[in-house]
């Protein structure tokens, strides 16, 4: 079963990261949530404390989610996903409707988008020989020859351990990631109208969901509804977190 954190009670709320994160990405938010529910942040195959595998899809992924909810007896959770987890959630929505009470999407749209980014990190991160470095510092100084951006930098490096040896190692499986980065490019998976009532929560400095990912918003998702937040881009709950929990709020309630 795949990793999780687990706090308060109350109606479940499960929350999925994006690629590249973990559950601890969320753990103010999740606390802030647990005043009201019992909240599950998990981690997807291949990334955080969850196990690793060569299956890596969003219907592998999708049912990593559905064998949990089963697993800990969750009756019709609430679902927020972000990025890569937030189709991992509507691929949820589409194969196993019947156990979500409602679905929050943050800052991605149900289609294609390009993977070329991602790849060049993983093929980034593939060229530093971790296990040779001795300190954070060291990684960092390597990191900042290719990504120049400190806050990509710090996200990529949340997911540095130590294993028994001491060595640095990267807590997702860069090796699969970077094989299967196709699977997980487009969103085929929708084919049929979702009842779910579902939010769409995006940041008014990304172009994650543009002008047409609207209409298709509306053609997949009969009972849904957008929010832009103000100044913040694609990690909308990390740069905006009050105002993304207000949003989050007022459409559960």
């Amino acid at each position: 079963m795949i990793f999780s954190r687990e706090y308060g009670h109350g109606e479940p709320l499960i929350i999925i990261h994006g690629l590249f994160g973990m559950s601890d990405n969320w753990n103010s938010l999740a606390k802030q949530f647990a005043k009201e529910f019992n909240v599950h942040v998990v981690d997807l195959r291949n990334h955080g404390r969850s196990f690793h595998s060569d299956d890596f899809s969003y219907n592998y992924m999708s049912e990593d989610v559905e064998n949990y909810i089963d697993v800990k007896g969750l009756h019709k959770p609430i679902i927020i996903g972000h990025s890569l987890g937030g189709k991992v959630a509507m691929n949820l929505c589409t194969r196993f409707a019947e156990l979500i009470n409602k679905l929050i999407v943050v800052d991605i749209a149900p289609r294609y988008y390009s993977v070329d980014f991602h790849k060049n990190i993983l093929d980034i991160l593939s060229n530093i020989s971790i296990r040779e470095i001795s300190s954070r510092n060291e990684i960092d100084e390597k990191l900042s020859n290719d990504i120049k951006e400190f806050s990509i930098r710090q996200f990529l490096m949340k997911n540095l351990y130590r294993n028994t040896d001491k060595e640095f190692c990267w807590r997702f499986n860069i090796h699969v990631l970077r094989n299967k980065l196709d699977n997980i490019s487009n969103a085929e998976f929708i084919e049929n109208e979702i009842h779910t009532p579902t939010l769409f929560i995006r940041g008014k400095k990304s172009n994650y969901i543009n002008k047409a990912d609207e209409e298709l918003i509306q053609k997949f998702f009969i009972n849904s509804k957008i929010v832009t937040v103000e100044n913040a881009g694609h990690w909308v709950h990390a740069e905006q977190p009050n105002l993304f929990f207000e949003s989050v709020m007022k459409f559960i309630n």
